[in-house]
């Protein structure tokens, strides 16, 4: 899988997390893998042969941004203006904090690009100004 495909996988799962209990997080990361299996190389956003070492640094990342989301949230809502995590779209949300996660935990991975990626997941999975909203958030952050 390219990186950008590895991203929309945490991105999908991060954004599952906002409808279960962390509890359940073993459960979902399974059901993920599952699903990958099952829809096939041809189905976005499955589309890519999923790995061993892809599957396994899926579900580290997933599991490490858990961990930090205090954390994350805590950054995120001391820079965005007016707007708290609790207030902000599901999609939005789970892109900022895969973002926020990049620019403050992966050195490997430049700032600029954590924000342009953010900016295409939200193109497809945010609303009709979520680009603009993360990018805005972000952006403030920097």
């Amino acid at each position: 899988m390219s990186r950008r495909q590895i991203r929309e996988q945490i991105f999908l799962l991060l954004f599952s997390t906002e409808f279960f209990s962390k509890d359940e997080l073993d459960a979902q990361l399974s059901l993920n893998m599952q699903t990958h299996e099952a829809m096939g190389e041809e189905d976005p956003p499955f589309a890519g042969e999923l790995s061993e070492e892809d599957a396994a640094y899926i579900e580290a990342k997933v599991r490490d941004i858990s961990d930090h989301l205090d954390e994350i949230d805590e950054l995120i809502n001391a820079g965005a203006e007016n707007w708290k995590t609790t207030r902000m779209a599901k999609a939005e949300l789970a892109i900022i904090r895969l973002a926020v996660y990049e620019m403050k935990y992966e050195e490997e991975i430049p700032v600029s690009v954590a924000i342009n990626e953010a900016v295409e997941l939200a193109k497809v999975y945010g609303g009709d100004k979520g680009a603009a909203f993360v990018n805005g958030v972000l952006a403030k952050l920097v």
